[in-house]
């Protein structure tokens, strides 16, 4: 049976590292995401930091989910790629130093065409990638969302197995016109993370509307089902960033997920 476990994304919560942990473990979540970009990033915090933030969560009973570590462009884009590179692996390091193994992040716009000097450079630098967290004990997820699936499993195809995995955003994969369940049961062997998002589809506006999670048009019921059967472990992380009252609707969150 699916064990639904929960995080929390503090940066939904928009306070210190500190009191967003204390909230978290006072919801009951299990885990959580934290974001790489925060007070966390790397060279901000030293070992001794990182020891301490340990001992903080092993008091609160939390683990970490994953590392969230959004670049503003993606691997596929030249500009500044080394510099992208190098910060997402001492991310990974990070990850695995705080007792995590996953960091997710949007890997690029995926060609349609598994060819081409922008294929051939994602390739590289997320086998690149894969082969630096395979030696620190962390992957990177591709956050779902922008991506037609077909070109996603085949950019996966593409690299050596366990080089890149998957990060399933429901909700982005709505509004932007693909269907969650497709995406699910499309690439289910490879995620390790989801984010329990909702939306519902805009016919008018051509894509869709963020929504508070169960208020949606997100089969969750189906997509536990899925990950399910290929023996799903990872965490389900609850929040968004558009929430007017974050920590009720946290609550909420986290009751709808544990109703599966």
């Amino acid at each position: 049976m699916l064990q639904v476990r929960i995080a929390v994304d503090l940066s939904s919560l928009h306070q210190s590292l500190r009191k967003s942990l204390e909230i978290a473990s006072k919801l009951g979540a299990e885990a959580v995401q934290l974001d790489a970009r925060g007070e966390i990033f790397p060279g901000r915090l030293s070992q001794t930091g990182i020891r301490h933030l340990r001992r903080l969560l092993d008091d609160l009973n939390l683990r970490v989910a994953a590392l969230c570590f959004r670049t503003r462009r993606g691997y596929n884009v030249a500009e500044q790629l080394d510099q992208r590179v190098e910060v997402t692996c001492q991310v990974m390091q990070l990850a695995y130093d705080l007792g995590s193994r996953v960091v997710t992040n949007h890997v690029g716009q995926v060609p349609e065409e598994p060819e081409g000097p922008e294929w051939d450079q994602l390739v590289d630098v997320l086998a690149q990638l894969g082969r630096h967290g395979q030696r620190v004990g962390a992957v990177l997820a591709a956050t779902s969302g922008s991506e037609e699936p077909a070109h996603m499993k085949q950019l996966l195809e593409a690299l050596p197995s366990g080089l890149l995995a998957i990060d399933l955003d429901p909700g982005q994969l709505m509004i932007n016109g693909f269907s969650p369940s497709e995406y699910t049961r499309l690439l289910a062997p490879q995620i390790v993370h989801v984010h329990a998002s909702d939306a519902v589809r805009d016919l008018a506006r051509g894509r869709g509307e963020e929504t508070k999670l169960g208020q949606g048009s997100v089969d969750f019921a189906e997509i536990l089902g899925v990950l399910e059967e290929q023996g799903y472990d990872g965490y389900f992380t609850v929040g968004r960033e558009a929430a007017t009252h974050p920590v009720l609707e946290i609550e909420a969150a986290m009751k709808y997920m544990r109703a599966f």
